[in-house]
C-alpha cells in the first residue's frame, strides 16, 4: 500500500490519499482519516480501510480515482511531532568524522549516534532547497527511513521492529560548513540541520516486494546531481538496523505514532557504489588524490534521490530538489 498527502491550503497536514502500485493513479481516503499523521496515529481503526481501498484502486474499481502529479504531493508527513534520525552507515560516519578531523567514538559498532532534527515543517518532494550564504556548505544525504506506531520506553530492538508501519526515503539537508562549529560548542546541531524532504508515497512492507529483511532494506538508493550519477549505494549494509535505531530513540522516553525514524546516509565501502552526499566524495577525492574537486551544492544544482524494487518499480516516487537563493 502506498499513501501520500495532497497539498492543502487548509491543512498543515494535507489531505490523505492512497496511491496506486504504478505510481499512476490515485483515490482520496480522506473519508478514512484526513491525513496521513491521524492515519497513523489510528493505524489499528484505519489500517483495514486502507487496505480495502488500496486493492480497490489497484483493481480499478475505486470511485473517484485520478492521475498522480507528484508535483501536487507534499512529503508524506508534511510535519511530524517526532524527527529523530540515525548514523547507521559505520563507513559514512568514518569519512565525516576525517573530513571534520574529529575522532571516531569509542562506541562506534555499540552505540548507534542519533540527532533530534527539525520536525515543524518538511520540504515536499520537489521543493527547492533555500540557500543563504555559499559558505554555509549545502549538502544533500540520501536516506532511509520509517515511521512508527507507539512505542514504549525500553523496547527492545526485536519488539522495536514491530511499531514500524511505513517506509520512506529522506533528503537530509546538511549545512557542511556551519555543523563543526555548531560541534565545538558541545550541544550538537541545529542551524547545520535545516528541514528535510521526503520522497512523496510512504510504502508498507509488501511493496518492498520481499527486500526488507533483517530491519534493513535491502536495496540500491539511485542518486544523481545535476543529472549525472552520483551513487547507488545499498541501504542493506546498515550496520544498525531499524529495530536498533527505534529502541535507541525510546531508550528513556515513549516515541508517539507518527515519529520518524531515519537511517542516516546510505554508504558502502566499494567506491564503485559512489555516494549519497557530497562530504563523502570530497573525503574520498582527498585520499585518492589530495585535494578536494567536488564544490558544495550552489544555486541551480539539482540533486535526484529514488529506489526502485527488484522488478523496475519507482518505490517510493522521485525526490528532485534545486537550490536556490534565499
Amino acid at each position: 500500500m502506498k499513501l501520500a498527502s495532497l497539498k492543502s491550503n487548509s491543512s498543515r497536514d494535507g489531505e490523505l490519499i492512497i496511491v496506486s502500485a504504478d505510481n499512476k493513479k490515485a483515490v482520496k481516503a480522506t473519508g478514512i482519516a484526513p491525513s496521513l499523521r491521524e492515519a497513523v496515529e489510528n493505524w489499528s481503526d484505519t489500517q483495514a480501510q486502507l487496505e480495502k481501498l488500496s486493492q480497490a484502486l489497484n483493481d480499478g474499481t475505486a470511485d473517484g480515482s485520478f492521475e498522480v502529479n507528484e508535483k501536487d504531493l507534499h512529503s508524506p508527513l508534511p510535519r511530524a511531532f517526532q524527527w529523530a534520525d540515525g548514523s547507521a552507515f559505520i563507513h559514512h560516519i568514518k569519512l565525516v568524522r576525517m573530513a571534520r578531523n574529529a575522532p571516531l567514538p569509542e562506541t562506534l559498532s555499540t552505540v548507534p549516534l542519533m540527532y533530534q532534527g527539525t520536525g515543524d515543517k518538511f520540504l515536499a518532494p520537489n521543493d527547492p532547497i533555500p540557500q543563504r550564504d555559499f559558505a554555509y556548505g549545502t549538502d544533500f544525504e540520501g536516506e532511509v527511513g520509517v515511521i512508527l506506531d507507539e512505542v514504549p520506553m525500553g523496547v527492545s530492538p526485536e519488539d522495536a521492529l514491530k511499531s514500524i508501519r511505513l517506509f520512506v526515503i529522506i533528503n537530509d539537508v546538511s549545512l557542511r560548513g556551519l555543523i563543526p562549529e555548531e560541534l565545538k560548542q558541545g550541544f550538537g546541531f541545529f542551524h547545520g540541520k535545516p528541514s528535510s524532504a521526503f520522497a512523496p508515497f510512504a510504502v508498507t512492507e509488501d511493496e518492498l516486494e520481499g527486500a526488507y529483511t533483517d530491519g534493513r532494506i535491502q536495496l540500491p538508493l539511485d542518486v544523481t546531481l545535476n543529472n549525472e550519477f552520483f551513487g547507488k549505494a545499498n541501504a542493506k549494509e546498515m550496520h544498525f538496523h531499524f529495530g536498533q535505531l527505534i529502541a535507541h530513540a525510546a531508550k528513556t522516553r515513549d516515541l508517539a505514532a507518527g515519529t520518524v525514524i531515519g537511517s542516516g546516509t546510505v554508504s558502502n565501502e566499494d567506491p564503485a557504489m559512489g555516494s549519497s552526499c557530497l562530504v563523502e566524495k570530497r573525503m574520498i577525492e582527498k585520499i585518492n588524490d589530495g585535494e578536494i574537486k567536488t564544490p558544495f551544492m550552489k544555486v541551480g544544482d539539482t540533486v535526484k534521490i529514488e529506489m526502485y524494487s527488484t522488478s523496475g518499480k519507482n518505490i517510493f516516487g522521485t525526490i528532485e530538489q534545486t537550490v536556490v537563493q534565499a
